[in-house]
């Protein structure tokens, strides 16, 4: 059977659904959800107990525009951790949205840790 797009989102999103079952943000420690088109990479903390998102940036900031797609997921990672610091919130539990932790995935995470953040 040949590997479609279509095959390969059903299995990004059954993996999604298996992590989301296991994991949820709360107004303690919430979510860092990310995901990632081909072109850009989104990120949001949210707090799935009162279902609202506090912070966001993407790869859409003004920001975060320049680089390698790699290079703007770290400044995502950066932005996200810089404004979570100003909204007080200091620990999350990482949402990889069901892609594999590497590349530009990973880049978020590095950044989001090395503006502060834990997880």
């Amino acid at each position: 059977m040949p590997v479609t797009a279509k095959l390969v989102r059903q299995r990004r999103e059954r993996r999604h659904r298996s992590l989301r079952s296991r994991l949820s943000g709360s107004e303690q420690r919430p979510r860092l959800c990310v995901f990632r088109s081909s072109a850009h990479i989104y990120a949001q903390i949210i707090d799935d107990t009162a279902r609202e998102t506090l912070v966001a940036a993407s790869s859409l900031d003004a920001e975060a525009r320049d680089g390698t797609k790699t290079e703007r997921a770290r400044r995502v990672g950066e932005l996200i951790g810089q404004r979570a610091k100003e909204k007080g919130i200091d620990t999350v539990v990482f949402d990889r949205g069901g892609f594999l932790y590497h590349g530009r995935v990973k880049s978020v995470a590095d950044g989001a840790r090395s503006a502060g953040l834990q997880f």
